[in-house]
């Protein structure tokens, strides 16, 4: 190896190294991106149809955010607290149906003298010790909450300068290039958000109605569950059908049935048919790469990777594309 290949190996070595200790700052980072391109695509489309400069439409937007939310959660949230808690109730009842119909609850008594056992002075104040630092987990992550919201507004006010300072790190041969895959990554995330997210409110309302209908215990717990679940491939709309369920057990076998059957058609009319027409225009992503992505994040870095992982590899997947495919693998001889 030459030394100017060695400098660049030991270079890219100290460049991981950095990129890894500073880990959490790049997460925040790519989250502001993603809440900026979410914010963009309403931003775009109102000064495509409005004489609107960016900051004037960006502040319609986040009005209406705000408004539409504290307009669902006065709707939703006092049902949604009602039907937690009755699920808290309805947890004992629950294990022991489900030890019933295996064929005995021995080793579910054996886990509630265990729990007994656990809840005695001395083996609770490990547990404070837990609640302490869990309270700190929560403030760390609501300040840098904060700072993605706050991150994510600045760029959307002026993204061409960002693009700009993007573009002056890249060799001036490559800023062409660079600038198309900007471009391309914009609209592959900007398109796939969009698509999840009125793919996920359709499964949320659809499920609600549809349990509501069938008169299933806690429809709204169970439907937004399966909504937010949907951004989760493979396993999550499997993992959200059995909250209903299992609730759905406690009244009658024959209510379970239905609720499966409802939900094995809507989980197919959106895996198959409500996705992919979201979706065509835009990255597609494998679910297996998905949720390998997923697993690979998690491990990593928590639950912040776990809802950044099908962005990043959006992003990933059309830099490969562009670059590894069509830059490399297209032209070697």
């Amino acid at each position: 190896m030459t030394l100017r290949g060695l400098i660049g190996l030991l270079a890219l070595v100290v460049l991981g190294l950095l990129a890894w200790e500073l880990r959490w700052v790049l997460l925040v980072l790519f989250g502001a991106v993603v809440l900026a391109v979410a914010l963009d695509v309403p931003v775009s489309w109102l000064r495509r149809f409005t004489p609107m400069n960016r900051p004037q439409a960006l502040v319609v937007v986040v009005a209406l955010l705000l408004l539409g939310g504290w307009q669902l959660g006065e709707l939703l949230l006092p049902e949604l607290i009602e039907q937690v808690q009755q699920f808290t109730q309805l947890v004992p009842a629950l294990i022991n149906r489900v030890g019933e119909l295996v064929g005995g609850v021995a080793m579910l008594e054996s886990l509630e003298g265990r729990v007994a056992d656990l809840a005695t002075f001395d083996k609770l104040q490990p547990l404070g010790g837990q609640l302490l630092g869990f309270a700190g987990g929560a403030a760390n992550s609501t300040i840098q909450l904060l700072l993605m919201v706050l991150l994510a507004l600045l760029l959307v006010l002026d993204p061409r300068s960002h693009q700009r300072l993007v573009l002056a790190a890249t060799p001036a041969h490559y800023r062409p290039m660079a600038g198309e895959l900007l471009s391309a990554c914009r609209e592959a995330l900007g398109g796939w958000l969009a698509g999840m997210t009125i793919s996920a409110s359709a499964v949320f309302l659809l499920t609600w109605a549809g349990l509501a209908a069938l008169k299933v215990p806690l429809a709204l717990l169970s439907g937004l569950v399966c909504g937010l679940l949907t951004f989760v491939p493979t396993i999550g709309p499997t993992v959200a059908t059995l909250l209903p369920l299992a609730v759905a057990l406690l009244v009658s076998p024959a209510l379970a049935l239905q609720v499966l059957i409802l939900r094995l058609v809507l989980q197919n009319a959106e895996a198959f048919l409500l996705t992919p027409l979201l979706l065509s225009r835009t990255v597609n992503l494998l679910p297996t790469v998905a949720l390998m992505a997923q697993l690979s994040l998690g491990a990593l870095l928590g639950l912040p990777g776990v809802l950044l992982a099908l962005p990043l590899v959006v992003v990933l997947q059309v830099l490969s594309q562009r670059v590894l495919v069509e830059q490399i693998m297209d032209r070697w001889l």
